[in-house]
């Protein structure tokens, strides 16, 4: 069976604290038969029990909520997908030059064409944003410390729901689960 990507919305930071041992107890819960985390940011891979990407996502949510009474989105990615999202980079320069500065943003929902227009609009910083569909591929050019493209985009009222990784941690994701 393939695995699926799960990423976790806005945990372990202000407060909001989800360990290792939660995201194993839970994927446990639900009857995945194998699953492994990366990193301490809402990382998981999981192993059995399919499913589409929404029902996975689904169960995850609600379990985690009856687990830890926290209500958080998780966007989840067949293997499949994230070999897809890769070979999509649309800044393949950054890919040696300077990794850490690429970040996908995993989406809930698709984004509609016309709102890609209005988040490049919103940005009052140097980055570059591409993709389409339940991906955004952003080179922060000046890095991610400084930049206030989250401030930009909430204040368009558009921002997409999702959960950002640099491209070290997908290709460690992808590495998981044998890509």
């Amino acid at each position: 069976m393939s695995p699926h990507i799960a990423l976790l919305r806005a945990v372990n930071v202000g407060g909001r604290k989800v360990l290792k041992d939660d995201l194993l107890g839970l994927a446990k819960d639900l009857g995945f038969d194998d699953a492994k985390t990366l990193l301490a940011s809402g990382n998981l891979v999981l192993w059995g029990k399919a499913g589409s990407d929404a029902d996975i996502e689904k169960r995850l949510e609600d379990g985690l909520e009856k687990r830890m009474g926290l209500r958080t989105d998780f966007m989840v990615r067949s293997s499949a997908e994230l070999k897809a999202i890769i070979a999509a980079n649309p800044f393949p320069d950054l890919v040696e030059a300077r990794p850490s500065h690429l970040v996908v943003n995993f989406l809930k929902h698709p984004i509609p064409a016309g709102d890609i227009d209005v988040l490049r609009a919103a940005i009052t910083g140097r980055e570059r944003v591409e993709g389409g569909g339940k991906e955004l591929y952003v080179d922060f050019i000046d890095g991610i410390g400084e930049s206030m493209l989250d401030r930009d985009w909430k204040k368009t009222k558009k921002a997409p729901v999702g959960t950002a990784r640099n491209w070290n941690t997908v290709l460690k994701l992808a590495a998981m689960v044998g890509l």
